[in-house]
């Protein structure tokens, strides 16, 4: 994919944009520092029409007099918890806080974009919708942009977005069709049982005991309750309980994830949580009480949407494999087609090579320019007819 000179020129402010926005990351509906970085990028970029949405949430509109589609971009804006060490002279002021999922890399593209159009206003057909959404780590922004109405308000036909992406090569676009990344939900499991004296535990009923029991007889589901050929994945990240090393526990509380890449998959593995999860604690004398937090669906790419995006990425693009991480991106695509895709950014010269959610996440901006001129070009690509 060849970037144009003009693309290109952006390279220097949206350089700016990125590590401006990567020293202020704050959590999901906390960005009131980001949202008024952007309002003010927005306004010098001379965009006339921004509407707020939520308390930090954005929408920028650009319309034009040629007859097309509403396409609607999309940008995550929050950060994440965790303490930068990463290197960069433009560390985060934040601390405990940063962009160690490039949503400030998103941002700077949107911002290049924004910067595009404005200046090249007889490039928009249609009307293009800009959204700049918070909480995308949790508790999932781009439901609450949907119940605010901002799909109806603009009548938005078809949405875009990306992921900087270190799994992917400097330069390459990848999408695929369909399943890209999976449905998530978290998983809560509080295991009740009865305290005693750890020298008398035929007292007691231990919630220690039947939680690691449980904890053992729920990975059997994914090897056995479910299809070989069906990907899905259940951890337990967390495990609470207990206050002292010669008592019997009385409660012991486990926090886990569920991923899967279709509904039916999904539904199956949570029942069977569910049921077994129970079923181990009565075994132990104990009772466990499940609860799930159904969070965000299959990224489900549009087939057509995805032959555009072949089209202006060509010899760019590249066949993705389906990922168990979570978007919730694919809650708008609940709504309308959508197109979501990797822009890669490894380059193992510069260390540019550590994982998404890592406090060592760094990454050149000159990657973002590919996402820029995806988004440009699509916007003629996908007013195409059948596209």
């Amino acid at each position: 994919m060849e970037i144009r000179k003009e693309i290109t020129a952006l390279l220097p402010e949206v350089t700016k944009f990125r590590q401006d926005l990567h020293q202020i990351p704050e959590l999901g509906l906390q960005e009131f520092k980001t949202c008024q970085y952007l309002k003010g990028a927005l306004a010098s970029l001379g965009v006339r029409e921004v509407h707020e949405v939520l308390d930090t949430g954005l929408v920028a509109v650009f319309r034009s007099g040629r007859q097309g589609k509403t396409l609607a971009f999309r940008t995550d804006i929050d950060a994440l918890p965790i303490t930068e060490e990463s290197g960069v002279a433009f560390y985060s002021q934040h601390e405990g806080r940063m962009h160690a999922c490039g949503h400030d890399g998103h941002m700077a593209t949107m911002l290049g974009f924004a910067k595009y159009l404005s200046e090249h206003p007889d490039e928009i057909i249609g009307t293009i919708v800009l959204i700049f959404q918070p909480a995308e780590e949790g508790p999932g922004g781009a439901q609450l942009m949907i119940d605010a109405g901002v799909l109806e308000k603009f009548k938005v036909e078809q949405i875009v977005g990306l992921h900087v992406f270190p799994d992917f090569e400097e330069g390459v676009i990848a999408c695929k069709k369909g399943g890209m990344m999976a449905r998530n939900g978290e998983v809560n499991i509080t295991v009740y049982g009865k305290s005693a004296h750890g020298a008398q535990p035929q007292q007691g009923a231990d919630a220690i005991l039947a939680a690691s029991a449980i904890i053992q007889g729920l990975h059997s589901i994914v090897s056995r309750n479910l299809s070989p050929l069906d990907s899905a994945v259940l951890t337990f990240g967390e495990i609470h309980g207990g206050d002292a090393m010669n008592i019997i526990p009385g409660k012991v509380e486990l926090h886990g994830t569920t991923r899967a890449f279709s509904d039916t998959v999904y539904d199956k593995l949570t029942n069977r949580v569910t049921t077994l999860a129970t079923d181990i604690a009565q075994a132990y004398d104990c009772q466990a009480e499940v609860d799930f937090n159904h969070m965000y669906r299959v990224v489900d790419n549009d087939a057509q949407m995805v032959d555009a995006l072949k089209v202006v990425a060509g010899d760019s693009y590249l066949e993705s494999a389906p990922y168990l991480l979570a978007e919730d991106f694919s809650m708008f695509q609940q709504k309308i087609p959508g197109l979501f895709f990797f822009v890669g950014i490894r380059n193992e010269a510069t260390d540019a090579i550590y994982p998404l959610h890592s406090n060592k996440l760094r990454f050149d901006e000159k990657n973002l320019l590919g996402g820029i001129q995806c988004y440009v070009d699509l916007i003629n690509v996908l007013n195409e007819k059948g596209a």
